[in-house]
């Protein structure tokens, strides 16, 4: 294997990209509408229910359809992949590494196909879109290395008289569950991860974007991957999922998503049931409420673009999206200007298109926003946006700006998931890290300032699992910015980091006498 570095992004201003990204859109649409079943065991599983899966930008356009499973599928996947864990565990993991290797590289060949189908699927534009596939790639080549790693045996203190040592094992089978809004990126990383460490795994896809994950099993049974090691279940959360996290034979649930449902899983996670042996580990990575900074050394051209960047991209659909901009009054009202100004010039329409601001995921979304912003008009002024746009009867809502929030107001403290901002003065620095530490999340975070010693004070103070400093708080990188939060905002698993393998595996210890 190549040593890893981050699979880079597309220049889409120039013709070859934009040329190749564009056919790419034509090759998805010329495939749109298609059925694809359950995968147990490595076989196709067809079943009398099917989850349809729609363009958001489109919603009377089918992007297709996938098996919708029941319990008696849930069972057949959990046998499939608890028979495959006894040959799937003892291979090594130079086998495993390069099978695993291997998926990241034939996504790499078609990059910008798996990205076109996420344009149409998730209502990405393409630089969203390419990012998130990126990403997935990343995933698969840096887990590949690091389960070389995690296959040395650890260091011990020697003892006369004794051989002493201690090795990592995988667990078992395991339950992935992962969110709609990294349908490939992070579904494929929170699959591969344990896969790669020895476990076999039952994936369960959101059902927004079933199709992508189907996708990739395609290229799982492409790359050599054995039957039953990766198991496609689509289905209903409330009877597959929970079937699935409750049943004896599971060893680990790894869940990304909303702090509702996570919870939820923790605390079903938690209990014992007949025939279980073992403790379940469960990582659940939820939501956030991400404040950034800008205090009155700052470069305020920069903070507005960070903020606005942060804020509206893929519509706000980020666990990391800055949903708070926390401003002291020196500069708050200059700032909050520029920021109005560059919201008010993002452009909106088709991701296929490329315009800035796309649609949201799903009409529930779409709904569930707008509520949010109607809610917000009883607590803080409406300075930009608030309504829905009509395009191709998508579920488009114009870039959202409260101003006047309260850090005790609801928009304040929930997470709304969408294009909206609420922007909070503060009379200066202190104020500012106590606002921003003030709700019970803890995931992104960011300071726009050029003043060291407040630079240092937030890397102590701010209390995040990732803070960014002078930039925008999304788009963390495989292996440079492991990603996980405090709080409520999950287990701080830290994708992407040098441990994360670790949480999919126990330790071994052998004293032997000489």
């Amino acid at each position: 294997m190549e040593p890893f570095r981050v699979e880079p992004y597309s220049d889409f201003s120039a013709p070859g990209p934009r040329e190749e990204y564009l056919e790419a859109v034509e090759t998805v649409l010329s495939k749109l509408g298609g059925h694809v079943p359950l995968v147990i065991n490595g076989k196709p599983v067809a079943t009398d229910d099917r989850i349809v899966s729609i363009n958001p930008a489109q919603p009377n356009v089918v992007v297709g359809t996938t098996g919708s499973a029941s319990r008696a599928e849930a069972q057949l996947a959990l046998d499939a992949a608890k028979a495959a864990f006894a040959d799937w565990s003892r291979r090594p993991a130079s086998y495993r590494a390069e099978i695993v290797h291997r998926i990241g590289d034939l996504i790499a060949e078609r990059k910008y196909e798996f990205s076109a189908w996420m344009t149409l699927e998730a209502g990405k534009n393409w630089p969203e879109a390419e990012a998130d596939v990126a990403e997935a790639i990343d995933f698969c080549r840096y887990y590949a290395h690091q389960a070389l790693r995690m296959a040395e045996p650890l260091p011990v203190v020697e003892y006369p008289g004794e051989k002493n040592e201690s090795f990592l094992l995988p667990m078992g089978v395991g339950v992935v569950i992962p969110p709609w809004n990294f349908p490939l990126a992070i579904l494929v990383g929170m699959t591969v991860g344990p896969v790669a460490a020895g476990n076999t795994v039952v994936l369960k896809p959101a059902s927004n974007t079933p199709v992508l994950g189907a996708h990739f099993m395609d290229i799982v049974a492409e790359a050599g991957m054995p039957d039953g090691v990766i198991n496609f279940l689509p289905g209903p959360g409330s009877e597959v999922g929970d079937f699935l996290v409750d049943h004896p034979d599971t060893r680990f649930i790894n869940f990304t998503g909303s702090k509702e449902v996570g919870l939820r899983i923790a605390q079903r996670a938690a209990a014992v049931h007949p025939g279980q042996q073992w403790l379940k580990r469960a990582f659940m990575e939820m939501g956030g409420k991400d404040g950034l900074i800008v205090d009155e050394t700052a470069d305020l051209d920069l903070a507005a673009d960070s903020i606005v960047r942060s804020a509206y991209g893929y519509q706000g659909q980020k666990c990391s999206a800055c949903s708070r901009a926390i401003l002291v009054d020196a500069v708050h009202d200059d700032l909050l200007d520029r920021v109005v100004a560059k919201a008010s010039a993002l452009e909106m329409g088709s991701p296929v298109e490329n315009k800035a601001v796309g649609p949201v995921i799903s009409a529930a979304q779409h709904t569930s926003i707008l509520s949010e912003i109607e809610r917000g008009r009883n607590e803080a002024q409406l300075v930009l946006g608030g309504q829905a746009v009509e395009m191709d009867g998508g579920y488009y809502i114009a870039p959202t700006i409260f101003s006047g929030v309260e850090p005790h107001h609801r928009l304040a403290q929930h997470e709304i998931f969408g294009p909206v901002l609420s922007v909070i003065r503060v009379a200066d620095f202190d104020e500012a890290l106590d606002v921003a530490n003030g709700t019970e999340y803890g995931l992104t975070g960011g300071l726009v300032s050029s003043d060291p010693e407040r630079i240092d004070r937030a890397k102590r103070e701010f209390h995040v699992g990732n803070l960014y400093i002078n930039r925008k708080i999304t788009g963390a990188l495989v292996g440079v910015q492991p990603f996980g939060g405090f709080k409520m905002s999950g287990s701080n698993a830290k994708a992407g980091g040098p441990d994360y393998l670790r949480l999919f595996m126990e330790m071994k210890t052998i004293a032997e006498k000489l």
